[in-house]
């Protein structure tokens, strides 16, 4: 179960009410107030991490070895998002936990990432094989007449 559902609402009531206790009606408009800035701010910050993902390819990022090296278990999508500065390309059914992302650089390198409960559990780079040269190796000195 997540506590965060739980949490945040009953931590909210209860600002409310020691506010209103304290201040009366001036301590619920105070608190409502910084209640509006709050949402405000995410609201602000998804939506320029939207507009910089609107730019970009669905699924691409530039470099999957960097993109491996920063992330962390437990952030969010909107997290990852915005480190990648483009969407994910879903790979998961809808509404199926986990919920699977996948991005892929230029080399075909990709990270596929995992979000149990919105948040980041697990990810695993792949890294395609290099490919070798089809044309054989061949001798330095030419037959030469004698």
């Amino acid at each position: 179960m997540n506590l965060r559902k739980i949490l945040v609402p009953l931590g909210i009531a209860v600002l409310v009410f020691a506010a209103y206790r304290t201040y009366g009606m001036q301590g619920i408009i105070t608190v409502s107030g910084g209640l509006v800035m709050w949402a405000l701010l995410h609201y602000t910050r998804l939506m320029n991490v939207m507009q910089k993902a609107r730019h970009s390819p669905i699924g691409y990022v530039g470099s999957a070895v960097m993109l491996n090296a920063k992330l962390k278990p437990g952030v969010n999508l909107m997290h990852v998002m915005a480190m990648t500065r483009a969407l994910g390309e879903h790979l998961s059914a809808e509404g199926q936990e986990p919920e699977v992302y996948r991005w892929t650089d230029g080399t075909k390198s990709h990270v596929t990432c995992e979000f149990v409960n919105g948040r980041l559990a697990r990810w695993e780079l792949v890294r395609p094989a290099p490919q070798e040269d089809a044309a054989p190796a061949q001798s330095a000195a030419p037959a030469g007449e004698s």
